[in-house]
């Protein structure tokens, strides 16, 4: 399993509507081969700023099967219009302990 990390900064006054799109948009992303859960945290420090986060079987089915999919393409037109600056996406593995 790997972690999908995103700091998002959505642009200002435009938190409430980008909450409900993405709650739309939760539907394309719950519905690709791979995915395993996602959640988005808003921070309570700073208006506007939110971490998403997205547990996927293998890097592969984000970085290929997502990313390279019609559905992307849908997430995009849906969320990426709210984001200043746009975000930077990092994946993560558990360490073995």
């Amino acid at each position: 399993m790997i972690l999908e990390v995103a700091m998002l900064q959505v642009k200002q006054g435009m938190e409430e509507e980008y909450e409900e799109a993405f709650r739309q948009a939760s539907k394309i992303i719950s519905s690709m081969n791979g995915y395993i859960s996602h959640e988005l945290q808003r921070c309570m420090e700073v208006k506007g700023k939110y971490l998403l986060l997205v547990k996927w079987e293998t890097l592969e089915d984000h970085s290929v099967g997502f990313r390279q999919s019609n559905e992307y393409q849908e997430w995009k037109k849906q969320l990426h219009h709210f984001y200043d600056p746009f975000p930077t996406v990092e994946h993560f593995e558990k360490i073995r302990l």
